[in-house]
């Protein structure tokens, strides 16, 4: 039997009005916003348009706002008497993907990466959290009569490669403006729209990126005893990594090894003097994971020992990232939030995604680089899949029903419907008010 939370107790209808009310007064403005940005992506560390018109946006709703921080991020502050700072986090790049949702407002842009030109599209919905960032900032100024403390907003850059938290953050966002006494942020799933996930503890992978450069003695194919084939070894190296998640890891730990990436030669009668491997590790424990790193490192060295590899292997991390805990007496103060809002029929428990974020920088003094203690934080999940696709989508839970609908970072994926944005603008506030009027 599965017991409900009983939010009866926590209930304040007037907000709940007041919310709903902010965010329509609102919507039309955010809405034109989200098309907006929509339309006209940007890569990581290259959000110069995107972080403009989200300044823009905040300081015409009377925010503080500073420009430029960890490169193209934006700090909007709210200070509104006594009481806790609150810092509500949005990402804002998109991905070298051709959109083909057929939109009238689709991406047509493109951009420069790796000497060539690559399409651009907001695959992932960053649009829809800055947007939804923007939408929050408009119901709280609405609301400034009803809290008390400091709103921090982040519209950060470069999420897609784990690189804008950390940029922020060594770019003194704490010491500059404030340090947060907690942190909330959400992402969107093609769960169902105006439905919200909770999770507490682990909610999303650590992942390391890591390229690798596997030296070989190149050669003609007729003759491979005068030459070190760098061919075979990656071929023994990706087999062998295998073995680590079978017999390195516990049976109970989740953690995932792939290589992803494997290129070697120009043609059949050559053998290349190099092979190229990109692989990729995601796992629940920071310290497993840093062991999992170790351990791919080890059977690489080997293998090209054994190989006879003229030069020991060269190892590059392209990105990382640690694994999101949250903080689960600040997940229970949210989600009684949320569910005053919503109701708790549009409440769901959110399953622990591989996916992987680098939102718990801001919240990990060890790893974010801040002094003190860790911040407590709450990452939540807003559906955006609309009621009628949903409904003919076949399966009984959330996670069978996703398994049939496109995913973030698909050219097909476009989560930003009326419903979503409304949702991601109220959770945003509803989550910021139990801290600032509880």
């Amino acid at each position: 039997m599965t017991m409900q939370l009983d939010t009866s107790r926590f209930a304040h209808p007037d907000r709940r009005a007041a919310i709903g009310g902010q965010v329509e007064a609102a919507f039309a403005r955010v809405q034109a916003l989200y098309r907006q940005l929509h339309q006209f992506p940007e890569l990581p560390f290259q959000e110069h348009e995107t972080s403009a018109r989200l300044a823009e946006a905040l300081e015409a709703l009377g925010y503080a706002v500073t420009r430029g921080v960890g490169g193209t991020g934006v700090v909007a502050l709210l200070r509104n008497g006594e009481g806790p700072t609150v810092m509500l986090r949005g990402d804002m790049d998109a991905l070298p993907i051709e959109e083909k949702t057929g939109l009238d407002y689709a991406s047509v842009q493109t951009a420069e990466s790796g000497g060539g030109q690559v399409p651009l599209m907001h695959a992932c919905g960053h649009d829809l959290h800055s947007s939804c960032i923007v939408g929050a900032a408009a119901v709280m100024a609405g609301l400034r009569d009803q809290w008390s403390g400091t709103l921090m907003l982040i519209c950060q850059p470069a999420e897609e490669i784990f690189g804008g938290a950390r940029a922020m953050l060594d770019d003194g966002l704490y010491e500059r403006f404030a340090r947060p006494d907690v942190i909330l942020g959400q992402h969107n799933m093609p769960a169902l729209a105006g439905t919200v996930g909770h999770i507490a503890g682990g909610a999303m992978a650590a992942c390391t990126n890591l390229a690798v450069t596997i030296h070989g003695a190149g050669g003609h194919g007729s003759m491979p005893a005068q030459a070190v084939d760098p061919v075979v070894i990656a071929a023994h190296v990706v087999t062998r990594l295998q073995s680590i998640v079978s017999r390195e890891v516990p049976p109970e730990e989740t953690v995932v090894v792939t290589v992803g990436k494997l290129h070697a030669g120009t043609q059949a009668n050559i053998i290349p003097h190099s092979a190229e491997l990109e692989i990729n590790v995601r796992s629940f424990d920071n310290a497993l994971h840093a062991r999992v790193v170790e351990s791919i490192e080890r059977i690489i060295r080997a293998e090209c020992e054994a190989g006879r590899s003229p030069s020991p292997p060269e190892f590059r991390v392209l990105n990382e990232t640690i694994a999101l805990h949250n903080d689960a007496s600040a997940v229970e103060q949210v989600r009684r939030a949320h569910a005053d809002q919503f109701g708790e029929a549009n409440l769901y428990a959110m399953p622990r995604l591989n996916g992987s974020e680098d939102f718990p920088f801001f919240g990990s003094a060890e790893a974010g680089g801040f002094g003190g203690d860790d911040i407590p934080y709450v990452y939540w999940f807003i559906g955006a899949t609309p009621a009628e696709r949903w409904a003919e989508t076949p399966g009984a839970s959330v996670i069978e029903k996703m398994r049939h609908l496109e995913m973030p970072h698909s050219p097909y994926y476009f989560p930003g419907n009326e419903v979503t944005l409304r949702t991601g603008m109220a959770a945003m506030a509803a989550g910021a008010l139990a801290w600032l009027a509880p």
